[in-house]
């Protein structure tokens, strides 16, 4: 973690390091400790909830109403220059604000494009940000814009952890004699960092080095060019650290680790072998359809209703091929909300986002200064005759009344929760059924990852359901429970919707800006009822909670698992009617076809109109 935050501050232009790792491991302290070996001795810590013009800055109001001209009011990265930004929580962040910082971090130039106003002007510092994977993940475009990456763990080395508690132990009973005990240390530290900034721009990188470094970044299969570009940048601070003037490949294995931690990708994964076709619930996925479902599990999950359920055999399927899904993006509501996403743009409720229109208001905190101007322009000739002769609002160039203000109407966007309730009864294990079914629920989670949505994931089988996968972002998380997921057993259909229900309930209490969009993954045919037992009225009970469900402020989806040919029940489309959902049959089980669903139902739960003209 020192060794790339000494990089960092020695080339700011490698765009900064990310430090992630679990909680209570001196992320914080470490960063806020660099600012004392810096030359300017800043650094400033970027609150989660700063707006865009205390970031790059903006119309300094009161300078521009009494000189008459546009002023710049300087913001964060103008006071950090020469220092460090710290983003803690990093991960929580809005993405307009990621990107604004890692433009700037990465290009040394900040530009204001706001309210009229167009500026820029040079910065450079060093931008350092911390996060706990636990907490949520960082998309993917803005963990590759950061520089370095670093995982920290905590020492489980005895005697490190022992020396953890008696230096903190030291600091806290005599704060300035610690300091000065290390005080020497730190100052030896300040000058070969000074030094090595210096030397940096000046180090060479030979066309060895340069090779070596373009190999290890192929081999990492590392997307686009950022990659070869950074460790090339961190090596020759590397040398520069060193005080050498040319860069080694030595340099290169000391930084490359810091450059790939976050881009390394991962072989892809190898298919599943095909399986014995005389075992229905064994076929593989890509299996010609249409044949009439037979097998073990079919019969234990629809024949026999009135025996009792006993020990189901479980299973596990494979993860079926993932598609790339069509643009869920719909169109604007007039609903003020508040929440960070990339799916739905929405009136903000918390003054973020860009700004479209203005309306008539008192809050100054929310002033839109082009429509408050225009609104106060026409009455300037009067304002000025009414004026008495010492009175000091003859110097100003416009006279603003409280009357003429005007607020700004912002757009922003927010994410949705997309719930999948997933069968995971015996008869979705026959003839791939669940395999082609975790394909497009992983498909389905990319794409509301990239999006920044939340995905939960429900299962049912045997007795009841289960809360597979909580509301994530996580991809990794989500595709473990997934592959782990048991096959097999009874239809308990209406703990399923249950289940959701209650999830979907905690998350409007917790997040009233958001849409919960709930898919149900099944072929309706309930044989459990809500206590447990197989009973000939659990499919009678089902469609109740179905109906008692349609009303509760959720979108519901249903997608029909049962095959087309031979005699089909269409429990599905009655569950479907029940909630008042659309339904799709199985054929239709493709990503673009699932996500094409969930846009309709977004547009229909919404009723988007396009944003107000702009005054």
């Amino acid at each position: 973690m020192r060794h790339a935050l000494e990089l960092v501050a020695v080339s700011p232009g490698i765009g900064g390091v990310l430090l992630r790792g679990e909680k209570g491991t001196a992320k914080s302290t470490i960063v806020r400790s660099l600012a004392a070996l810096l030359p300017s001795g800043r650094v400033r810590t970027l609150a989660l909830g700063a707006t865009e013009d205390r970031v790059v800055g903006g119309l300094d109001l009161e300078a521009t109403l009494a000189g008459g001209a546009p002023r710049l009011m300087p913001g964060l990265l103008t006071e950090v220059d020469g220092g460090i930004c710290y983003v803690d929580e990093v991960n929580l962040l809005d993405d307009h604000l990621v990107d604004l910082l890692l433009d700037a971090a990465a290009s040394g130039l900040l530009r204001v494009e706001r309210e009229g106003l167009s500026a820029s002007q040079e910065t450079a510092f060093s931008l350092v940000g911390s996060m706990n994977p636990e907490e949520g993940a960082l998309r993917p475009q803005l963990l590759d814009r950061f520089g370095l990456c670093v995982d920290v763990r905590g020492e489980t080395d005895p005697g490190a952890r022992v020396e953890v508690i008696r230096r903190r132990l030291d600091f806290d009973a005599d704060p300035d004699g610690f300091l000065a005990r290390w005080a020497p240390q730190e100052e030896a530290l300040a000058g070969r960092l000074r030094e090595a900034r210096a030397l940096a721009p000046r180090v060479g990188l030979p066309s060895p080095v340069r090779d070596m470094i373009v190999d290890v970044c192929r081999r990492a299969g590392c997307a686009g060019h950022r990659a070869d570009v950074v460790m090339a940048r961190a090596a020759r601070a590397e040398a520069a650290l060193a005080a050498r003037t040319e860069a080694t490949a030595e340099d290169v294995e000391a930084v490359a680790e810091f450059v790939l931690a976050h881009r390394r990708r991962a072989a892809p994964p190898t298919p599943p072998a095909p399986q014995n076709p005389d075992r229905p619930h064994q076929d593989a996925p890509g299996e010609q359809r249409g044949e009439p479902e037979t097998g073990p599990d079919q019969q234990q999950d629809h024949g026999a209703r009135d025996s009792p359920p006993g020990p189901a055999p479980e299973r596990t399927a494979e993860i079926g091929e993932t598609f790339t899904v069509r643009d869920l993006r719909i169109g604007p509501d007039q609903v003020p909300r508040t929440g960070s996403g990339r799916r739905q743009e929405t009136i903000s409720g918390d003054g973020r986002g860009h700004y479209v229109t203005a309306r008539p208001g008192r809050d100054a905190r929310r002033l839109a200064l082009d429509a408050t101007l225009r609104a106060a322009a026409p009455h300037q000739r009067d304002r000025r005759a009414g004026l008495g002769p010492g009175d000091p609002r003859r110097n100003l160039a416009v006279i603003v009344e409280p009357d003429d203000w005007r607020q700004a109407v912002r757009t922003t966007q927010v994410g949705s929760a997309v719930i999948l309730v997933v069968d995971a009864s015996g008869s979705m294990g026959a003839r791939g059924r669940m395999v082609a079914s975790k394909g497009a629920v992983l498909s389905l989670l990319l794409d509301s990852y990239v999006r920044r949505d939340q995905v939960a994931l429900v299962t049912f089988r045997d007795t009841g359901a289960e809360v597979l996968v909580p509301p994530t972002s996580s991809v990794e998380l989500a595709e473990q429970r997934l592959r782990r997921m048991p096959v097999g057993g009874r239809t308990p259909l209406s703990a399923g919707l249950l289940a959701a229900d209650g999830l979907a309930a905690s998350l409007r209490a917790t997040n009233p800006g958001q849409r919960q969009i709930v898919i149900v993954v099944t072929d309706g045919r309930a044989n459990v009822g809500l206590d447990g037992r197989v009973s000939r009225g659990a499919q009678d009970e089902t469609i109740t909670v179905a109906a008692r469900l349609a009303g509760n402020g959720c979108t519901w989806l249903v997608v029909d698992t049962e095959h087309t040919a031979g005699r089909r029940t269409r429990a599905a489309a009655g569950l479907a009617a029940a909630l008042g959902a659309r339904c799709l049959t199985l054929e239709e089980l493709r990503a673009d076809e699932l996500a094409g669903l969930a846009r309709t139902a977004r547009r229909a739960a919404t009723h988007p109109t396009s944003p107000p003209a702009r005054s």
